[in-house]
């Protein structure tokens, strides 16, 4: 690869913690980039169908407006994605309780999530890796623990983020990305996006997203090239779309080539989504918000990017009948997520 890295400053933290911003760009131009401040994908700016760079996620030009953000705007998180219920949690036959901040239950960390810590930073050759220490007790998870977020960006424009941990106690883990993606280039619903996900199965939740303990068939919720507005109509109120997680069938992956694909007609911009988790967590954007301007220049509203979080099951530590995502401890945790950009 022959990327080019480059560092600005950003500004600080109220804790005057230092940001820098970084891009990550290869021999034609297109880019990535990336803060220390929640290991966070910023930018995605990758060529139409005729060769015109544009945006491909969604992103603020400030450090300010990531300092702000309550949607987790191309935020790494952890120690544990998505939700677990009741807030608690028994590991070896301790119970470890957590912070409630989704009604009773937890979700993405909570206000000690690693979306909003500051990492520090090693660039090494043609990639950066993020590194955070997470204390024993840190938000309540038992475990001194060590990740290390890798961040590479490739000559035909395919963003690789590798994940590796390790824990002094057994704990649980579950890392992922949470960019919105929106391939237009433009201010714009997703609606008109056509999506394919390489599963047949989803969990089946609640009315709060929490897991039933039963897997049933994606039906209505399927996709399988279909644009999302086929799926969920043009909602303009939060809450009426998807919020699922899709067991990927190795079988369709191994047939698709891709965990995920997501595309946009006009602008030809396509998106493949490859991983080594188990699933890929489609959130269509319903309460994605912001006060400050996004790349584009207007604060972002609902359904105008949806993230394709690929993790382990939720709340699968209080599913014993999920495959379960319990890092030993001295063990090493190690999963990617790839994100292939393309046109067609």
């Amino acid at each position: 690869m022959s990327t080019i890295i480059t560092r600005t400053d950003w500004g600080s933290t109220g804790n005057n913690e230092s940001l820098y911003l970084f891009r990550l760009q290869n021999s034609s131009g297109a880019y990535v980039e990336v803060t220390n401040y929640g290991a966070t994908l910023v930018s995605a700016v990758v060529p139409d169908r005729a060769g015109k760079l544009g945006h491909a996620v969604t992103g603020f030009p400030s450090a300010q407006a990531y300092l702000g953000d309550t949607c987790y705007i191309g935020s790494t998180i952890g120690r544990y994605a998505n939700r677990i219920s009741n807030a608690s949690f028994t590991l070896n036959g301790e119970t470890f309780h957590l912070e409630a901040n989704d009604g009773i239950n937890s979700n993405h960390g909570a206000s000690s999530g690693y979306s909003y810590r500051v990492f520090g930073f090693e660039i090494i050759d043609d990639h950066i890796v993020f590194v955070l220490h997470s204390n024993d007790g840190d938000g309540g998870y038992p475990g001194n623990l060590a990740l290390r977020v890798t961040y590479a960006w490739t000559d035909d424009n395919e963003l690789q983020i590798t994940y590796n941990a390790v824990s002094d106690k057994d704990t649980i883990a579950n890392f992922t990305n949470h960019a919105y993606f929106n391939l237009s280039g433009s201010q714009s619903k997703i609606f008109n996006h056509k999506l394919t996900i390489s599963a047949n199965t989803v969990v089946e939740a609640d009315g709060n997203y929490i897991p039933t303990g039963k897997i049933i068939s994606a039906g209505d919720i399927g996709f399988n090239g279909q644009q999302v507005k086929d799926v969920i109509g043009t909602p303009t109120e939060p809450g009426k779309g998807v919020n699922s997680f899709y067991i990927t069938d190795d079988e369709l992956v191994a047939q698709n080539g891709f965990a995920a694909k997501l595309a946009d007609e006009k602008s030809g911009r396509t998106l493949e989504v490859n991983t080594s988790y188990p699933g890929v967590f489609l959130y269509t954007g319903d309460y994605l918000t912001s006060t400050h301007p996004t790349h584009i220049g207007q604060p972002c509203h609902y359904f105008e990017g949806l993230c394709l979080e690929c993790q382990h099951y939720p709340d699968s530590i209080n599913r014993p009948e999920f495959p379960q995502a319990i890092l030993p401890k001295h063990k090493t945790y190690k999963e990617y997520i790839h994100f292939k950009f393309g046109t067609e």
